[in-house]
């Protein structure tokens, strides 16, 4: 029975987190289930006969030990014993891993970097220095991997310039109100204990000198089990249990457990031999009879199990409530009260000096606008009335917001977008961790490459749905997992939809952490979402000895002419003569001059233009008239552009656009290229030390974020796509180089691509959403300094929204189980296991996970939000509003914001296109009456209303048809924000 407990988490007591919380606060009715109810249907099966029992229970031991593995069911299917069964359907190929059927849920865990805060203030933080790699990942793997306490030592790096840095690196330091404690996450001997490493930890540092003011480490927090617990002790065995366990949840546990268990009574239990050889009936009736009870018993177990995990997997499912949304919105879409308001904050004018190195003193609204024009406005920093005030003067407000930014898992941050985003993003671009082992990924011991696998493909099924037709990803990648990166993304996209793998020089040196080949590359993957309607261009600028230059001097690609007009066995035989594919073009070289005639005959020449020094140009075959390639607007076009080529007897169309074919490999080189016609030295730097050198610039100091992306190469990457108001997506954002790189293709060419960048780190407060904020200030930075070019900043406009949405564990640490009155089940133990079995944490937890009686005052709806990683929380206002504007999908034009009077409407288009208003109100303040008259004033009816769908929250009495004189009927699809709220959050 330990085992089982074990699977079913309530041993573990002292773990108060997560499902660990929710199930303990069951664990006497699951350990009465497991030690009574169980035993109990195994005695009255069997009649008392132990060998029987025995082998119930070493069957059922032998059955789930199978599968479970430290918090996860691993979806290994068996044959028998170490034998392994892969399904298959019969196809040509088939791509499969140990964790395929399940979701991978650990990239929302903080696993470098732990904290938390003592009563007096001081901050404590864990912090991981190095995460060993497991070298073997097979199943016969002997090591498990523990956090450690590090010993003192020396690190050594290279720079930019290749010169060695040596730091050293200490178990433990104070930087004024911090304790950082340094872990290691080490190979170890299967056979040595996490809790081992936590004890010698705790001997360790109660020898270090830590001063008075962080004594507090070692305050009593006993539990029955261990008396002398101390807090140190308490959040060291949290660290070490989220980073340890519950790596998944499975789509569909109870029917592969079911299917499992059916295939392991057959093939080990049912030994069908010595059913054959048996002579003695009575031998087979005891096995049978053991089997029936084992499936019994095994299949209820089954059921708890299922009902634990699809209740998680319900929670991670969940569309997540926006805990919170902000604005960075420059200068220039304010009024001049909004501005001297922002002059007033002195939070604003603090953030203002700190990054931009703007000093506003003495400045009045007029000449700050006058002088900072796209000086960057933090909504965040000013009350929530500041906010409503600025967006309510913003007409069509999605369509002008630039960028979306969103603090999130970006599983969770996916999920959500789904709506308001389906088939509208053009290119999306992701660096996810290339699974080296010290890039931060997170992976379940012996399952590293499985692991990795399943976050990907959770990742890309959803990201899939939002490209359009025309739509394409871009995905970094080194040699790690290049090839099964490639498979994954065959199975999603389709091999029919791969376009190129490109290699990418970025390292010219060369890494030197290869035994044999110094690597100077990564590879970028292409894929389309239909290769039938994607197309790309390359914005290289040709190569100079490419080019040839044409009668007027414009520079022309000597290969690849196309025959516009000409003898043509291509085209189809003209059927119409009206056609506006049929005409033939007489051309004057020495005026430039073209005339389009429509002639009926092959002989119909016009003698009186030939005379004039026009030449005749037709297309043909044989005797016939061909169709011409373009229709007569479009070749009057390409004249006027200079775009043909008169040579012989035919017209061709000359290639001289900024366009050609992007080659497979992007190096650092420097060459003659045409830049709007006209010849210069261009540099392709794709180069890693570029882009650290770039953040430093930025933020005037080293290491702010580990290996940035260079942002030359992400511009390369969306010129690809000739389409200058592109949605473009990044959802392992980083320091936020995508939206550079977007910021400074617009400011360039004037064009207005739109970015969503997805970020759940530490990093996206302290450097990403910083680096936005810097980058639409200033074009140039130099030591964290906005540098003058030409009398100005080279500052674009700006509006960038900012989300942060609730995590997975904050939707694990807001749920309570609310038990039904204690006599409901007391008489009938057939329908207590029923309820315990198949309902319990459904309807116990209902009114935690999404409770609509608080919509009649929906703008004080709050939960706990983790504030550290450690699983300190706060309880804040859960914007409502957004979250809902995201579940239908909503194309926001105005938000009229006065809750502070208790209304909130927003204006927009649902994904039908059909014109939606959204009524918000505190239904205290607005009751049945004073709803009724704000329709009234708005024309909001059956009768005259301008909006096909009207949703409103709370109970109403408004009308939904009305007939006019004429009998004529008309409605208005008025919908309850509860109902649909609902249906959409687990839908």
């Amino acid at each position: 029975m330990s085992k089982l407990k074990e699977i079913f988490q309530i041993n573990q007591p002292e773990l108060d987190f997560g499902i660990y919380r929710i199930l303990n606060s069951r664990a006497t009715e699951i350990a009465a289930f497991l030690e009574t109810t169980l035993p109990q249907k195994i005695q009255t099966a069997l009649a008392g006969k132990p060998e029987q029992e025995t082998a119930v229970y070493n069957h059922l031991f032998t059955f789930f030990s199978r599968y479970y593995d430290n918090g996860d069911f691993i979806s290994q299917r068996r044959y028998k014993g170490d034998t392994y069964a892969i399904p298959y359907a019969g196809e040509e190929m088939m791509l499969h891993w140990a964790n395929k059927d399940q979701y991978y849920t650990k990239s929302g865990e903080s696993f470098s970097n732990y904290a938390f805060t003592l009563e007096n203030g001081k901050k404590v933080q864990f912090r991981l220095v190095e995460a060993d790699t497991a070298k073997d990942n097979r199943k016969d793997n002997e090591q498990s991997r523990v956090f450690a306490l590090i010993e003192p030592q020396i690190k050594i790096e290279t720079d930019e310039n290749g010169d060695e840095i040596q730091t050293d690196i200490l178990p433990f330091d104070i930087q004024g109100d911090l304790l950082t404690l340094r872990f290691e996450y080490k190979a170890v001997n299967k056979k040595e204990k996490q809790s081992d490493y936590i004890t010698q930890a705790m001997k360790k540092i109660q020898n270090f000198a830590i001063s008075d003011e962080f004594q507090g480490i070692f305050k009593a927090m006993p539990t029955e089990k261990n008396k002398n617990r101390t807090l140190l002790e308490k959040y060291l065995t949290d660290y070490t249990a989220k980073n340890t366990a519950d790596y998944f949840i499975h789509k569909n546990l109870g029917k592969f457990l079911n299917q499992e268990l059916d295939f392991y009574i057959k093939n080990e239990v049912m030994n069908l031999d010595n059913i054959q050889e048996s002579t003695d009936f009575s031998h087979i009736e005891q096995n049978l009879q053991t089997i029936k009870t084992l499936k019994t018993v095994a299949k209820e177990i089954i059921t708890f199990l299922a009902q634990l995990e699809n209740f998680q997997k319900k929670l991670w499912l969940k569309k997540k409530f926006v805990a919170g949304c902000h604005y960075l919105i420059t200068l220039d879409h304010l009024n001049e009260a909004q501005v001297q308001a922002a002059l007033e904050n002195p939070k604003q004018t603090a953030q203002w000096q700190a990054l931009f190195n703007v000093n506003t003193s003495g400045l009045n609204a007029a000449e700050l606008c006058k002088s900072y024009p796209h000086l960057v406005v933090d909504t965040a920093l000013f009350e929530p009335k500041f906010q409503a005030d600025v967006l309510k003067n913003l007409h069509d407000l999605d369509e002008k917001t630039n960028g979306l930014l969103i603090h999130s898992d970006n599983f969770q941050a996916l999920n959500l977008l789904q709506e308001r985003y389906k088939e509208q993003v053009k290119c999306i671009y992701i660096d996810p961790p290339y699974n080296t082992g010290g890039d931060g990924f997170i992976y379940k011991d012996g399952y590293q490459k499985s692991s990795w696998a399943s976050l990907i493909h959770n990742r890309l099924t959803l990201a899939k749905p939002l490209l359009n037709q025309a739509g394409v990803i871009f995905q970094s990648i080194d040699d790690n997992e290049q090839v099964r990166l490639k498979l994954i993304s065959d199975e999603i996209f389709g091999t029919e939809n791969f376009i190129s793998l490109l290699t990418v020089e970025n390292n010219p040196k060369g890494r030197k952490n290869s035994k044999f080949i110094s690597v100077c590359n990564d590879y970028c993957l292409i894929y389309s979402a239909d290769n039938k309607k994607s197309y790309f261009i390359e914005n290289i600028p040709k190569d100079i000895k490419d080019l040839a230059k044409d009668e007027y001097g414009n520079y022309v690609h000597n290969s690849g002419k196309r025959v516009l007009v000409g003898e043509n066995k291509f085209n189809n035989l003209v059927q119409k003569m009206d056609s506006d594919k049929h005409y033939t073009i007489y051309y004057n070289k020495n005026s430039y001059d073209l005339i389009l005639k429509k002639e009926t005959s092959l002989d119909e020449v016009d003698e009186n233009l030939i005379s004039q020094g026009y030449m005749r140009y037709i297309s043909y075959l044989d005797n016939n008239f061909v169709e011409n390639t373009y229709t007569d607007k479009k070749i009057k076009e390409l004249f006027d552009n200079k775009a043909l080529e008169f040579k012989d007897n035919k017209i061709y169309e000359k290639n001289f656009s900024t366009t050609i074919r992007l080659k497979s490999i992007l190096s650092n080189r420097k060459y003659k290229g045409v830049i709007q016609n006209k010849e210069e030295i261009v540099e392709l730097d794709f180069k890693t030390t570029s882009a650290g050198t770039l953040l430093k610039n930025l933020f005037s100091k080293e290491d702010v974020f580990p290996a940035p992306k260079n942002i030359k190469f992400i511009q390369t990457l969306a010129t690809l796509i000739d389409d200058k108001t592109q949605i473009i997506l990044d959802y392992f954002a980083g320091s936020g180089t995508t939206a550079h790189a977007v910021i400074n293709l617009n400011r360039e060419d004037n064009g207005n691509r739109k970015y969503i960048l997805v970020e759940q780190g530490e990093y996206f407060d302290t450097v990403l959403k910083p680096r936005v904020q810097k980058v639409i200030f200033a074009k140039e930075w130099k030591d964290g300094k906005p540098q003058f070019d030409n009398e100005t900043f080279g500052g674009v406009s700006q509006i960038v929204k900012v989300l942060k949405l609730e995590s997975y564990e904050d939707t694990l640490n807001n749920l309570e189980l609310k038990q039904p009155a204690s006599d409901l089940f007391a008489q009938n133990e057939t329908l207590q296991n029923d309820y315990l079995l198949h309902y319990m944490l459904d309807v116990e937890s209902r009114d935690s996970l999404l409770n609509t009686q608080h919509f009649t005052k929906p703008f004080d709806y709050q939960l706990n939000i983790a504030t550290t990683s450690a699983g300190a929380y706060e309880a804040k206002t859960i914007d409502l509003v957004e979250t809902f504007n995201y579940l239908i999908g909503l194309r926001v034009s105005e938000i009229n914001d006065k809750r502070e009077n208790g209304l909130v409407t927003v204006q927009g288009t649902n994904t039908s296109g059909e014109k939606t208003l959204v009524i918000w109100r505190d239904c205290e303040k607005y009751d049945y009456d004073k709803l009724n008259r704000y329709l009234d004033s708005r024309d909001i009816n059956p009768q005259d209303s301008e909006f096909d769908v009207v949703y409103i929250n709370g109970d109403h009495n408004m009308p939904t048809v009305f007939t006019d004189s004429d009998d004529s009927v008309k409605t208005l699809k008025v919908r309850s924000i509860e109902a649909e709220f609902l249906s959409r959050m687990f839908g």
